[in-house]
């Protein structure tokens, strides 16, 4: 027993002076005060780090990536940690790589027509710097915070999404590091991208390149195009049109898994002079769909086309006039009409300050008496429905079919289920209560699911408590798995970036 216990606590040792060599070795690469042992908070989806490092560049990042490799650790990137607990948990965190070091716009000359910006870069920082000239990032992601990296690797997207695509199809060019630590530019970079691109292009608003969920077709969680053409390397490595540009598209909504973003290079476009926004309350999804269909045949060219189907709230014992200070610019509330309380289907119009009117006026004649005018956005406009704790839920499915999609999930939940997103897009989030047990949120999805399948959709858990998190199956069936496992094959051939983090355990 003796014996036992002394090579116990030798290899305790062991473990502590190699624990304290890596925390030397990152401290040599970071700065003293930038690497250090993880704490509590320092966790991925329940699964806490061993060190957490912040290097201040890009070589130093591939320094930490070395370092790992060299000792057979592994590595989970954090930007702001807005999304850390998204989706499913590592099989195992060594080092939490924080990449909030590596933030800047670090080229953007006046009027480009793109930018090169640091992943660990907040969102409201990338506008503010481009703001300076009179240019914005189409970019709105819901989640406070977010930094541009947090926000490709999660394949994350706001209502703007409509008209520019998800932000991982706004790509021009990405720089990461592999697992091995080396530095890679893909698609185009920098100043190299200067002067090729112009604002807008690449095609078309996103519901004219077809039904398109967070990252459209750009990622490899989406069903279409990741799937097609060539196979293994050369679908891989991106020796296509565009060399490179599948692997940055790949790496969108990886969670790191496939490599480690160090900057992208974004289309920005000049900041719209003039935004209404038209609403219109409804209280059916299939209203909604109707409702849709006349908005895209109107030729208003919508930024946005938002839904927002909250739980319904009982009608008030008594009607109170329009004037009362709890109901004034309310005109919808149900203590005013008598009816319950509606959801909303909101468009966004942007541009020069008269079109935008012009336009504005004739999509309220269309959508009828009931519609409003207004210059601000409604207060659960990019927000998600969903609240810590609850189980998330992304919908993707063609717009003719959204309406199904939401009567699918309030038949499958016995109740009507909080529904917000892209209508116009066919994207939407939904929210499952917290205390659902596991069991039942499984039947929930499988029914969903099944409904989905038929009409091109799918529906994905984006978050949920921990038990639900390991009982059921968070993405459903995903076509592009084979392809997703081969590209995991060749960028990270020893599972040492995120591992566990995608689909099949990967």
């Amino acid at each position: 027993m003796c014996t036992i216990t002394a090579m116990a606590d030798a290899a305790r040792s062991t473990h502590r002076l190699e624990a304290l060599d890596i925390t030397r070795k990152l401290a040599a690469i970071c700065g003293d005060p930038f690497a250090r042992f993880a704490g509590p908070a320092d966790e991925v989806a329940g699964r806490t780090a061993r060190w957490v490092a912040v290097p201040g560049g890009p070589h130093a990042a591939a320094e930490v990536l070395r370092l790992a490799a060299a000792h057979d650790l592994t590595v989970v990137p954090r930007g702001a940690g807005t999304k850390i607990d998204w989706g499913a948990a590592p099989a195992q965190v060594d080092i939490m790589l924080d990449t909030g070091r590596l933030a800047g716009v670090w080229h953007e000359p006046r009027d480009a027509a793109v930018a090169e910006i640091g992943a660990g870069t907040p969102l409201r920082a990338v506008q503010a710097t481009l703001a300076r000239t009179n240019r914005r990032l189409p970019v709105d992601a819901p989640s406070p915070g977010a930094t541009l990296g947090g926000v490709l690797a999660a394949d994350e997207s706001g209502p703007l999404r409509h008209r520019h695509g998800s932000p991982c199809a706004q790509l021009v060019g990405v720089r990461y590091l592999d697992a091995d630590g080396e530095l890679v530019s893909v698609g185009e970079s920098g100043t190299e991208a200067l002067g090729r691109a112009t604002p807008g292009s690449g095609g078309g608003r996103a519901s004219e390149r077809g039904p398109a969920g967070d990252g459209g077709s750009a990622g490899w969680g989406a069903g279409g195009a990741v799937g097609d053409g060539p196979g293994g390397g050369d679908a891989i490595l991106g020796r296509g049109e565009v060399p490179g540009l599948d692997v940055a598209r790949l790496l969108c909504g990886s969670q790191g898994g496939l490599g480690v973003l160090v900057s992208a290079t974004m289309r920005v476009h000049a900041v719209p002079a003039g935004r209404l926004w038209v609403s219109r309350p409804v209280w059916t999804p299939l209203e909604v769909h109707d409702l849709v269909r006349a908005v895209l045949a109107a030729g208003v060219d919508p930024a946005a086309v938002e839904l927002d189907l909250p739980v319904p709230v009982p009608l008030p014992r008594r009607r109170i006039p329009a004037t009362h200070p709890s109901v004034i610019n309310r005109p919808d509330h149900p203590a005013v009409t008598g009816r319950p309380a509606a959801g909303s289907l909101v468009v966004l119009l942007e541009g020069g300050p008269a079109d935008v009117t012009e336009r504005a006026e004739r999509l309220a004649a269309v959508l009828g008496a009931e519609a409003m005018i207004s210059h601000h956005a409604p207060e659960w406009w990019g927000r998600y429905p969903f609240a810590p704790g609850d189980t998330a839920l992304r919908i993707e499915v063609p717009i003719n079919d959204l309406h199904a999609a939401v009567y699918a999930l309030r038949d499958a939940t016995g109740s009507p289920v909080p529904v917000r997103g892209s209508a116009g897009s066919g994207t939407v989030h939904a929210a499952l209560s917290g205390a659902l047990p596991p069991e039942r949120v499984a039947s929930i999805l499988t029914a969903v699911r099944s409904v989905l399948i038929a009409r091109r959709g799918r529906c994905v858990v984006v978050a949920a408590p921990a038990a639900v998190r390991r009982a059921v199956d968070l993405w459903g069936e995903l076509p592009t798995l084979p392809r997703l496992r081969s590209a995991k094959a060749h960028l990270d051939p020893h599972h040492r970036l995120a591992p566990g983090r995608l689909p099949g355990g990967l």
